[in-house]
């Protein structure tokens, strides 16, 4: 007889599923950096109550993704120009080895399986829909790193990728820079086909170099707006309907 507790579907702590929820509006800018979270509005939105939500807090505080202060509650990270500089410049690095160790030890399958990411995120890419398309390009980065199998590589990989998503989202705004990316993601695929881990490498090293600089041409904007997300949160009362307003679902 079949055991029957193999049948039964997984489902994660709600306090998981808050965190991922969070993660995602803090990838795509809807909780700004330095903004600070409010906790009445988002247990409203998310439908949970403060348990949940504060213990979701203490997982992206983990992660560096949000500050907690005892006097002023929980906020997004802001990141200096100078983290920003650091943290993709070892990205690079990871994203590379990453990259040349896939080549050598990837499986049919799993080539076949970021083909199949890849045709998807071209389909995204077509109906210019990046909230779509950065979730199947983020899952190709991720499948590379995990066809490297070294766990230890893969610990540090996550650990540093999870703090500049919601940068490497918005180096895309540029439609240039966003159709360069596309062109680079086909040379990783070739390269990741015939196994040539050092083209592999050159090319993610490469990409990533240009998600930063996409990003440092930006900075300004991204300065202000950091800027201002902080003051909105400490430096005056912001209405319900306005918190609400910034957290609706991205149109696409």
């Amino acid at each position: 007889m079949q055991n029957l507790s193999s049948l039964e579907i997984e489902r994660r702590p709600l306090h998981e599923e808050v965190a991922e929820r969070l993660r995602t509006l803090i990838t795509e800018g809807r909780l700004a950096p330095g903004a600070r979270l409010n906790e009445r509005v988002l247990c409203e939105l998310l439908r949970v109550s403060r348990t949940p939500l504060r213990e979701a807090f203490k997982v992206l505080a983990a992660e560096r993704l949000i500050e907690l202060n005892p006097n002023r509650g929980a906020s997004v990270v802001a990141l200096s120009r100078g983290d920003v500089e650091q943290l993709f410049e070892l990205m690079s690095a990871l994203e590379g080895l990453s990259g040349q160790l896939a080549a050598e030890r990837r499986t049919d399958a799993e080539l076949v399986e970021i083909r199949a990411l890849h045709s998807e995120m071209l389909a995204a890419h077509a109906r210019r829909d990046l909230p779509v398309y950065y979730g199947l390009n983020r899952r190709i980065h991720q499948s590379f790193n995990r066809c490297a199998r070294n766990a230890m590589l893969t610990e540090t990989y996550e650990s540093v990728n999870i703090r500049i998503q919601n940068l490497r989202f918005r180096s895309n705004f540029n439609q240039d820079k966003w159709e360069n990316a596309v062109r680079e993601h086909q040379v990783m695929l070739d390269a990741l086909e015939t196994r040539d881990g050092i083209a592999l490498r050159a090319v993610l090293e490469t990409h990533l170099r240009n998600k930063r600089d996409a990003v440092l041409e930006q900075w300004a904007e991204i300065d202000r707006q950091q800027h201002e997300a902080v003051e909105g949160s400490f430096g005056r009362a912001q209405s319900l309907n306005a918190d609400r307003q910034a957290l609706r679902p991205a149109s696409t």
